[in-house]
């Protein structure tokens, strides 16, 4: 069979609150972003692991709020945010290092004091992060945060589905049963194993199929033996 070069041309996610896949695993952290602008303290936290969907809520939220995102805590100045500033800022990681401290610090009193609003999403959440400042552990002890879980069958199904329909691919139930079968339990490990079924239905000129599915993961599986 002739094969194909697959372009890598990027594609466009769904990321409306109604391509949103609610669960148990998510549902705080959905209900945290519906409560906005009701929330206890300025700054609320979503945390999870890689591919949960926190970027997915951080956006719905920017759409809710009219937030403006920021690359990163260094560098940021608070006084130069107007009153009623919405921010996010993505993949906060710890240790933040002194300037980073000293800005989210900075940036939460301005919150307080200004009705502004910011969400942070991370991996770990903040009780597990190691913070110098104790004025801005206290703060952030004391802010909202909803924990993203692992997905569970039902829910990495869904996944799966909606990974492929964002690329434009319609997958039978016998190619999603096969492959949760034999995945790894992750929304990171979905989110690779659609880009890899891509790239292969793309070079080989085939459908997305079981037969497909096998050859990917069998794939995988032995360039992680090498």
């Amino acid at each position: 069979m002739t094969r194909q070069l697959p372009l890598d041309l990027p594609h466009r996610p769904a990321l409306g609150m109604e391509d949103f896949l609610v669960a148990g695993c998510n549902r705080a952290a959905v209900a945290l972003v519906d409560r906005w602008p009701d929330w206890p303290a300025p700054l609320a936290v979503i945390t999870g692991p890689e591919g949960s969907g926190k970027t997915h809520l951080a956006h719905v939220w920017q759409a809710k709020s009219g937030a403006k995102p920021v690359p990163g805590l260094a560098g940021l100045d608070p006084g130069a945010l107007a009153p009623g500033f919405a921010l996010v800022v993505e993949d906060v990681a710890a240790p933040l290092g002194a300037e980073s401290e000293r800005a989210l610090f900075h940036l939460y009193n301005l919150a307080g004091e200004a009705g502004g609003h910011v969400l942070l999403t991370a991996r770990e959440p903040p009780a597990r992060w190691t913070v110098a400042l104790p004025d801005l552990a206290s703060r952030l002890t004391a802010a909202p945060t909803a924990a993203i879980g692992a997905p569970d069958d039902a829910l990495l199904a869904a996944v799966l589905v909606k990974l492929f329909a964002d690329r434009q691919i319609k997958i039978g139930t016998d190619v999603v049963t096969y492959l949760l079968a034999r995945m790894e339990r992750s929304f990171a490990a979905a989110r690779t194993l659609a880009a890899a079924l891509d790239r292969a239905a793309l070079a080989s000129g085939r459908k997305v199929s079981v037969a497909l599915a096998r050859t990917v993961l069998d794939d995988e599986t032995a360039g992680g033996r090498r």
